[in-house]
C-alpha cells in the first residue's frame, strides 16, 4: 500500500488534503474550549454581550471548519480516485505486455479482479487515509491532551473505558480481517464461474446442462455470500458495543462530574467541554478501528496489484543498445533448429525446427490436432521465446528486435476471429488506422467479405461484441481482411480458413496470390486441409511437435509417409477434392 500511495499521489494535492485537515481538526477541537467559556463567563454571569461574542466566534469557527472539511473530502477523494485511475491504467499497460505465459499463470478472471474490485479497495483505503485514518488518531490524542487539560480527575474514567475498547476491536479485527482477506479470491472464483458461463453459454444450451451451471455458480455465490455474511456479522457487532461503551463512558462522566460541581471543584462549562472531548475521543477510537477492519482488505488488494505490476515478464524487449533494425524490405523469415516447450511439460511442443522461406513466398503448416501449428506461428511474432535455436528475420535474431518493431513487420489472422464492437470500418482502421474507405472495400473483395458487408449496411454496420452477428465464417474472412490491410513483411493466417467452404476457400487463396500487395510478402498459413495448403512454395508436415517432411505438394506426396496419410483420410471423408 505504502508503495502504491509513494508512486501514485500527487505531493501538493495530498499536502492540502493533511493541512485542510489539520485545520478542520483544529476547529472541532477548539469549539468545546469556547463553550466552556460562553457557560463559565457567559451565562453564570448573565453577560449578554460576551454570549454573543462567543456565539458569533462559534459561528465562524464551525464554518471555516465546514470550509476546511469539504475542500480535505475534495482533494481526498480526487486523489483516491486519481491512484484508482492510474494503477487501472498501470495494469492495463503491463498485461498488454504479457506473454501467454504470463497470462495463463495469473489467469484472465483474476486478471479482471485485480484491475476492477482490488483497486476499488485501494481507492477506498486511500480515501480513509486521507480522512479518517490521519484524523482520528490526531483528534484522539489531542481530545486527550485538553481534556486532561481540562479537569484531570474525570481522565481516570478513560483508564477504564479504552481498555475495554481495545479489547472489543482486536477479538473483532481478529475474527474479521481473515474473512476480508478470503473474499479477494472468492470474488476471483465467482468471475471465473460466471465468465465461463457466459462465454459457454451456447455449448452448456446444447447440452442441457443449465441446471448444473446455475448449481455449479449457486455454490460459490453462496461461499461468497456466507463469508461477506461472517465478516459484516463481525463488523456490525462492533458499533453497537462500542456506542453501548461511550453511553456508559458519558454517564459515568455526567455522574462524577455532578458529585465534582456538587463539591465546587469543577465548573458547569468544564464538564459540558469535557463531554464533548469523550464524544471526540471515543467516536475517534471507534472510526479508527473501523479504518482498520477495512485497510487489510485494501492491503491485500495492493499486493494483488503490486503481484502484477512486479510480475516478471517472460518475453522482453532487448536493451537500446543493443537492438537491431531492419533495413531490407524483402523479407526472410528462418527458424534455425529451434526447439519449444511450454512451461511445466516434459516433452517439446517444437522438436528441432528447421526451415527458410523468402520474400513472396508462401509457407504452409499441416498437421493434426495439438502438433504444434499455432505454437510455431506463436513463435514468430514472440508471444514465446524458444527453448533454444533461433528465429530470425532477414538473418536477424527477433530477440534483438524491439516488439514495436517485430509487431510492425507481421500481421496475423489467429485461430479464433476477434472482431471489436463497433463497425466494419473501425474493425478495419484497427490494422490500418489510415485506412482509406477505397481500400478497406479492396481487402473486402479480397476477403470474399464485400458481398455481405453491403448486405449487411456497408462500412457503417454494426458489429457486436465479439462479431456475434456475423457467422463464423463471415468472422473469419472479416478478420483476414483486418489482417491483409495492415501494410507488413510476414502476413500470417492460423487455421483462419477453416469455417469456409471449399470455394470460398480457394477464392481467397486465389485472391491472395494474386493481390498485388502481398505480392513480395512472405505468407503463413496454417491449415488442416491438404487443398490449402497444396498451392503452397514450402509446406511443414507436423506431428507431436516433430517436422516430420518439408517440401512442396508433389514432393511431399511422393515420399512423406505422413503426408500421404492426411491426403488419404481427407480424400475418405470428401475433405479434399484436388490432391
Amino acid at each position: 500500500m505504502i508503495k502504491i500511495a509513494r508512486k501514485n499521489l500527487a505531493v501538493i494535492p495530498t499536502i492540502f488534503a493533511v493541512v485542510f485537515l489539520l485545520l478542520q481538526v483544529f476547529c472541532d477541537l477548539y469549539l468545546p474550549t469556547i463553550t466552556a467559556d460562553l457557560i463559565d463567563k457567559g451565562v453564570i454571569n448573565h453577560d449578554l454581550a460576551y454570549i454573543k461574542h462567543e456565539g458569533i466566534m462559534m459561528l465562524l469557527v464551525s464554518l471555516v471548519g465546514l470550509v476546511a472539511a469539504a475542500l480535505n473530502t475534495f482533494f481526498a477523494s480526487t486523489q483516491a480516485m486519481s491512484v484508482g485511475r492510474k494503477l487501472r491504467k498501470q495494469v492495463f499497460d503491463k498485461v498488454m505486455r504479457f506473454s501467454n505465459k504470463e497470462i495463463s499463470e495469473l489467469g484472465d478472471s483474476s486478471l479482471i479482479t485485480r484491475s476492477t474490485n482490488d483497486v476499488v479497495q485501494v481507492q477506498t483505503v486511500m480515501f480513509q487515509t486521507l480522512r479518517m485514518m490521519l484524523q482520528s488518531p490526531i483528534m484522539m490524542i489531542a481530545a486527550i491532551v485538553l481534556a486532561y487539560h481540562r479537569e484531570s480527575k474525570l481522565t481516570m474514567i478513560f483508564l477504564i473505558s479504552l481498555p475495554v475498547l481495545a479489547v472489543t476491536v482486536v477479538i473483532v479485527m481478529s475474527q474479521a480481517v481473515p474473512l476480508f482477506r478470503s473474499i479477494q479470491k472468492k470474488t476471483d472464483r465467482i468471475n471465473l464461474v460466471f465468465r465461463e458461463g457466459l462465454t459457454g453459454v451456447r455449448v452448456i444450451r446444447a447440452f442441457n446442462q443449465d441446471e448444473r451451471e446455475q448449481n455449479r455458480f449457486n455454490t460459490v455465490n453462496e461461499d461468497y455470500t456466507e463469508t461477506g455474511i461472517k465478516a459484516f456479522t463481525w463488523v456490525a457487532f462492533l458499533f453497537p458495543t462500542m456506542t453501548l461503551i461511550l453511553s456508559l463512558t458519558n454517564v459515568a462522566i455526567i455522574w462524577y462530574g455532578a458529585h465534582l460541581i456538587a463539591n465546587q471543584t469543577m465548573q458547569v462549562g468544564n464538564l459540558i467541554s469535557f463531554l464533548t472531548y469523550a464524544v471526540q475521543i471515543l467516536f475517534s477510537f471507534m472510526m479508527l478501528a473501523m479504518v482498520f477492519v477495512f485497510v487489510p482488505r485494501g492491503v491485500a488488494s495492493a499486493r494483488r496489484i503490486n503481484e502484477v505490476l512486479d510480475y516478471e515478464v517472460a518475453v522482453k524487449d532487448p536493451k537500446p543498445s543493443e537492438q537491431l533494425r531492419l533495413t531490407s524490405k524483402a523479407p526472410r523469415l528462418q527458424f534455425d533448429h529451434v526447439n519449444f516447450r511450454y512451461q511445466g511439460a516434459e516433452k517439446l511442443s517444437l522438436n528441432n525446427c528447421d526451415f527458410e522461406v523468402t520474400s513472396g513466398q508462401t509457407l504452409a503448416i499441416i498437421g493434426g490436432t495439438g502438433s504444434g501449428k499455432s505454437t510455431l506461428v506463436n513463435l514468430i511474432e514472440r508471444l514465446f521465446d524458444p527453448e533454444s535455436g533461433q528465429i530470425k528475420i532477414n538473418g536477424m535474431p527477433i530477440k534483438r528486435l524491439s516488439q514495436h518493431d517485430l509487431h510492425t513487420l507481421v500481421s496475423i489472422t489467429q485461430q479464433k476471429a476477434v472482431l471489436f464492437a463497433g463497425t466494419i470500418r473501425s474493425n478495419m482502421q484497427f490494422g490500418y488506422p489510415n485506412a482509406s474507405d477505397e481500400e478497406i472495400w479492396h481487402v473486402l473483395e479480397v476477403a470474399q467479405a464485400r458481398d455481405f458487408v453491403e448486405e449487411a449496411g456497408g462500412l457503417d454496420a454494426i458489429v457486436e461484441q465479439d462479431g456475434a452477428n456475423f457467422s463464423g465464417g463471415q468472422r473469419q474472412r472479416l478478420a483476414i481482411a483486418r489482417t491483409i490491410i495492415k501494410p507488413a513483411s510476414i502476413y500470417i493466417f492460423d487455421d483462419s480458413f477453416s469455417a469456409l467452404d471449399f470455394k470460398t476457400d480457394a477464392k481467397l487463396r486465389q485472391a491472395l496470390k494474386a493481390d498485388s500487395k502481398l505480392k513480395d510478402a512472405v505468407k503463413v498459413i496454417v491449415a488442416q486441409r491438404v487443398s490449402t495448403v497444396a498451392d503452397a512454395d514450402l509446406i511443414l508436415v507436423l506431428e507431436d511437435g516433430e517436422l516430420l517432411g518439408k517440401g512442396d505438394h508433389q514432393s511431399l506426396k511422393a515420399n512423406n509417409q505422413t503426408y500421404r496419410e492426411i491426403i488419404a483420410s481427407q480424400i475418405q471423408k470428401g475433405v479434399t477434392t484436388n490432391a
